[in-house]
């Protein structure tokens, strides 16, 4: 789940996704306070909250973090203008750190490589463009939902026929101060612990 918030911008509506793929065909349903967002299966792909100050506490600034409270909150707004919805929210990290198990050249693309990145408990297939990617890396992975300082949701991919579930990032990607301008991924440190957050300013 991602939530963005632009008081200035749009006014006192919260913007709520819980699909990472935006539907191609969209049915909004208007409920008092909450714009209901359904895709062609009648599946509720996010919604709008009209006067979101008013049901929970929300900083300026365009993403809001996804805290427990929030997710409480949203939860009673959603009862208070009578619907029927559960959310189901994943708390856990979206940037992580990953150790690169493997890196083979991807077989349709010369300046593309496919990776296999441990990211504790699991392992990604990750395709990077990056010139500095190697094996033996400790590197920041954005898994699948993760939302960058930029806007962009994280999705899986598909890269010149090759799946790809997540992105390995550079620094400025992740809007790092002081990040260099040439291409590249960042590189951790030996000791950093593969599967552990790694903090990004929204």
């Amino acid at each position: 789940m991602n939530a963005f918030y632009n008081k200035q911008g749009i006014g006192d509506v919260l913007l709520v996704q819980l699909q990472t793929e935006t539907p191609e065909k969209i049915l909004p349903e208007q409920n008092g306070d909450v714009t209901l967002i359904k895709d062609e299966a009648g599946e509720i792909a996010g919604f709008n909250l009209f006067n979101a100050s008013s049901y929970a506490e929300l900083p300026e600034g365009k993403k809001v973090e996804v805290t427990e409270a929030l997710v409480t909150s949203l939860q009673n707004a959603l009862s208070k203008n009578e619907i029927d919805f559960t959310l189901e929210v994943d708390f856990s990290p979206k940037f992580v750190v990953g150790f690169v198990e493997s890196k083979e050249k991807h077989p349709n693309a010369d300046k593309l490589n496919v990776c296999q990145v441990s990211v504790g408990g699991e392992q990604l297939q990750i395709v990077c463009g990056a010139p500095n990617v190697e094996q033996g890396q400790k590197v920041v992975v954005a898994k699948v939902g993760a939302v960058m300082p930029s806007g962009m949701v994280i999705r899986d991919a598909e890269l010149r026929g090759v799946a790809s579930s997540g992105m390995i990032c550079s620094a400025k990607e992740l809007a790092l101060p002081d990040a260099p301008q040439e291409k590249g991924i960042l590189v951790l440190p030996e000791d950093a612990e593969v599967g552990s957050a790694f903090q990004v300013k929204a």
